[in-house]
């Protein structure tokens, strides 16, 4: 079973990496889809952001990371996925997240949507939350990994 989880990841935090890390026991095969939206601003390339996903996805075999812009489900398809993996923080994600996963599911019903909850210790974290702590200068070593930490830091000296 090969899976899409798709993201802006800007930038990746622990919350996603435990989702990453779940999902990579779930399925033989993970892609990280990082999205390039062209209505966001991000504060990190889409190369930035690749780069920062592999070095800490490394240690998992199963999961690679690729871009892409367009819809997901022609993700999926071109890549040969049926499911699409989302992580839900809070019960406000779940009525949002639904929709999407329904609407997907319409355009390409041979595309599933699998939910998994965030671990209770990041259910508060948001890659924003993160931007937003890092631009005063303080420690979110306990939000991302130390080589996000260290390119947040670069990027906002």
């Amino acid at each position: 079973m090969k899976a899409i989880y798709p993201g802006s990841f800007d930038p990746v935090t622990y919350g996603h990496i435990d989702i990453i890390e779940r999902a990579s026991k779930v399925v033989d095969e993970l892609i990280i889809g990082v999205l390039v939206n062209s209505e966001k601003h991000p504060m990190f390339s889409i190369e930035e952001r690749i780069a920062l996903l592999e070095r800490v996805t490394g240690h998992l075999s199963n999961v690679s990371v690729k871009t892409f812009d367009g819809l997901t489900v022609e993700f999926c398809k071109i890549n040969g996925a049926n499911l699409i993996i989302r992580g839900l923080r809070a019960v406000t994600d779940f009525e949002t997240e639904m929709q999407i996963a329904q609407t997907n599911h319409s355009i390409e019903p041979t595309v599933d949507t699998m939910f998994f909850t965030t671990s209770l210790e990041y259910s508060y974290l948001s890659s924003t939350i993160v931007k937003e702590i890092a631009s005063y200068g303080a420690d979110v070593s306990k939000m991302v990994p130390d080589v996000v930490a260290n390119a947040l830091k670069e990027k906002l000296s």
